[in-house]
Formats: C-alpha cells, structure tokens, sequence
C-alpha cells in the first residue's frame, strides 16, 4: 500500500466512527436539554418567571445546570467510553 493511500478495513476508522456517534448523541442531548427548559419555562411571561439564585428558573436549568451536566457527562464518556489510538502508521512486516 503507497504511504498516501487510505485503508478503509483499518479498525481506526471503527472506533473513530464509534466515538463520532457518540459525540452526535451528546451535542443532541445537549440540544433537547437546553431548548426544553429555555423554551419550556421561559415561554411564560417574564411577570410569571420564577427565579433561582436570582437568574430566571429557564435561564438557570438551560444553561448553568445544563453546562454541569455535559461536563460531567463528557468526563464520564471520556474515561469510559473513548479509545486512545495511535496516528502513526504502522509498519508492515516484510
């Protein structure tokens, strides 16, 4: 195989392939997360909000506990979930 050519049975791509599913279905968790409760409870009129550490209840649960969540999530997957794979090339044996 010449240097430049791409082996698509190389298991790399699997994993690779594997762990960019895995990072769709967490930017998709995080979209759901953060529209549910931004247009959830901020849909009421701002006279009807309630208030959480002096942020609007939508504002808070969207962003500030949603942004804990996927860090905490990213960790998990991350340590559990990702493999480490090297770049190099390897080289046949002859």
């Amino acid at each position: 195989m010449k240097h430049n050519e791409i082996d698509h049975n190389d298991p790399r791509f699997k994993i690779a392939n594997r762990e960019a599913l895995i990072g769709v279905g967490l930017v998709i968790f995080n979209f759901i997360w953060w529209y549910g409760f931004a247009y959830g409870l901020g849909s009421a009129p701002p006279e009807e909000y309630t208030y959480v550490f002096g942020l609007p209840a939508w504002f808070f649960y969207s962003c500030v506990v949603g942004t804990i969540i996927m860090i905490v999530l990213v960790i998990i997957v991350v340590k559990g979930f990702l493999t480490e794979v090297s770049f190099e090339e390897e080289e046949e044996t002859k």
